[in-house]
């Protein structure tokens, strides 16, 4: 895979689509991949976070219980994990199990906040973007 498909990849993921052409290369070449086996943990339930996961390949299964109940969620290919732990330090609320071998980037916080900086409209778009989670979020609980 080519950086110009990393970038077309992650451009997909409604986060990113709103990202300016160089703060999305900036987010493509400075993420870490990191790959997993079947049955790795990428995170646990409770684990202060440190940033983001995008799932490259392979399939991982997000539950919030600690018991062995089935996985509430099976993520696939091209999907952001911990979104709002790019934003500010939070305990995963999920434990994360890679399903079959699977591959990740890793976005540390720092390195969104440092993108954002630079990229000022970017930033405004990502505040927007959040300010309309948090309104819908507001409306289906009201």
């Amino acid at each position: 895979m080519t950086l110009d498909d990393d970038i077309d990849n992650l451009a997909r993921i409604p986060l990113f689509s709103i990202f300016e052409p160089n703060a999305l290369r900036m987010l493509a070449l400075s993420t870490e991949t990191r790959l997993l086996r079947a049955g790795d943990v990428l995170f646990r339930r409770g684990e202060m976070s440190d940033g983001g996961y995008v799932l490259t390949l392979g399939s991982i299964a997000l539950t919030a219980a600690n018991d062995g109940r089935p996985q509430a969620k099976i993520v696939r290919p091209w999907t952001l994990i911990g979104e709002t732990a790019l934003l500010a330090p939070s305990t995963r609320p999920a434990t994360a199990i890679a399903q079959e071998p699977a591959t990740v980037l890793k976005i540390l916080r720092p390195l969104f906040h440092l993108i954002l900086e630079q990229h000022p409209a970017t930033a405004a778009r990502v505040r927007d973007f959040f300010r309309g989670r948090l309104l819908d979020f507001i409306h289906d609980i009201g």
